[in-house]
């Protein structure tokens, strides 16, 4: 099925450098900013993936992968099962809570493998497990066949369980990226609320994976004695963003924090990124299902300084050699979700820097994130400095940020239900 996208002009030169709220840093070169709808009428976009000549593969959680062509057409191609339009559909695939349809990524070789991949939530024979797929895609772009597995065995959250926010589907990660330096698709993976996750050597949640086209490990992975060998680096709560710098090609994270300190990481080969939420670890007690990440340990302090007393983010008492993140969020919870570095002299001063977006929830008296930070970030990958972006609408929770090869930011609006193209002059 066919449908046409939407590209009306939503708001024109509304961002400013005199417009910016600053923390930290503030820039003499600000681009001026406009923003215009590119698809409406979706059901919660997730991600995006661009071809060189302006093809947009993108996800719906709860309804699948489609294709915006140059054309401005939208054919969607694989839906989860019971989903409504698609040409074709996988009854094991499902959305519940945070789980669904989640990241996609182009093979670089693409124009002789046509090959897409594709992060979601599965039960297939009755295993429920987030999946790494790799599809098809036919030359009219109207289909995909051919589906093949190539991860099939990433952690899942089945049930409720007694802690806040405790419901099924809850931390998947769920972000691919191939490398611009290596050609290798990195995935983020999610704790799954299971607190020995992110520090078990087998267990791949709460980690990022470096492999193939096929799944396998990359050569040069370099994970500890005993540890999976797709293991890049290990100890994290719920990566959803992950970034390549230009110049360097450095891996960067985008993850969320517990009920503080959302954290921007440069990844280090066989690195760990210090989060380990089980009970009786750092002199913490026991806590609700074995899993210390909200607990009692977040609770009875408000002030994200003391919060992260309880139970750090990066845990460098219990791991002082972990990897240190550049930037967290002031020592607050919003919901960081995505990451992009943006390109290209009409970006002005925020060329070669870090954008992150957030999915605006605010933890426990926290404000609400509604914006999108830029992180002017070191070069050795320790500290940061950062430039708010106030956003021109009243809601907004961003799913994912992406640079296009027009040289212009794509921004999903899971609420909204719209994927928007900001552009700078």
């Amino acid at each position: 099925m066919k449908a046409t996208d939407v590209s009306t002009r939503m708001t024109t030169a509304v961002l400013t450098a005199a417009g910016l709220l600053a923390s930290g840093s503030s820039f003499a070169a600000s681009p001026t900013l406009s923003t215009e709808v590119v698809v409406a009428k979706l059901e919660s976009p997730w991600d995006m993936a661009f071809m060189k000549d302006g093809t947009m593969f993108f996800t719906e959680k709860c309804g699948g992968l489609s294709v915006r062509l140059p054309s401005g057409s939208i054919n969607k191609l694989h839906g989860i099962g019971g989903s409504n339009g698609y040409a074709s559909s996988s009854e094991d695939l499902f959305c519940d809570g945070q789980a669904g349809v989640m990241g996609v990524a182009i093979d670089p070789e693409f124009a002789s493998n046509r090959f897409v991949y594709v992060y979601s939530s599965s039960n297939l024979d009755g295993n429920l497990a987030n999946r790494v797929m790799r599809f098809k895609v036919d030359e009219s772009f109207s289909n995909v066949s051919d589906r093949t597995d190539i991860v099939s065995d990433i952690g899942y959250k089945p049930k409720a369980t007694n802690h806040p926010f405790g419901g099924p589907g809850a931390h998947n990660g769920g972000r691919i990226r191939f490398s611009p330096a290596d050609g290798f698709l990195y995935v983020t993976t999610g704790d799954n609320h299971k607190g020995s996750a992110p520090q078990d050597p087998k267990y791949i949640g709460g980690k990022v994976l470096r492999i193939d086209r096929d799944g396998k490990a990359a050569p040069g992975n370099k994970p500890p004695a005993g540890f999976d060998p797709r293991v890049y680096t290990y100890g994290h709560r719920n990566p959803q963003g992950i970034a390549f710098r230009p110049g360097d090609n450095r891996p960067f994270t985008a993850e969320n924090g517990p009920w503080h300190s959302d954290e921007v990481t440069a990844l280090v080969n066989g690195g760990n990124a210090g989060w380990d939420p089980r009970p009786n670890v750092g002199g913490r007690k026991d806590c609700p299902d074995d899993y210390c990440g909200y607990s009692p340990n977040q609770m009875g302090a408000m002030d994200p300084k003391q919060r992260a007393a309880f139970m750090p983010m990066t845990d460098l008492k219990t791991y002082p050699n972990a990897m240190k993140p550049a930037w967290n969020n002031n020592g607050l919870s919003q919901g960081m979700f995505c990451n992009a570095f943006l390109t290209g002299a009409q970006w002005k001063d925020w060329n070669g820097q870090m954008v992150v977006g957030y999915a605006g929830i605010g933890i426990h008296g926290t404000p609400v994130a509604n914006r999108l930070d830029v992180l002017s970030i070191s070069a050795d990958g320790l500290s940061s400095k950062r430039t708010e972006v106030s956003w021109p609408t009243a809601t907004g929770r961003f799913r994912s940020v992406v640079l296009g090869p027009d040289g212009n930011l794509y921004v999903a609006l899971e609420d909204q239900g719209k994927i928007i193209r900001v552009t700078p002059q």
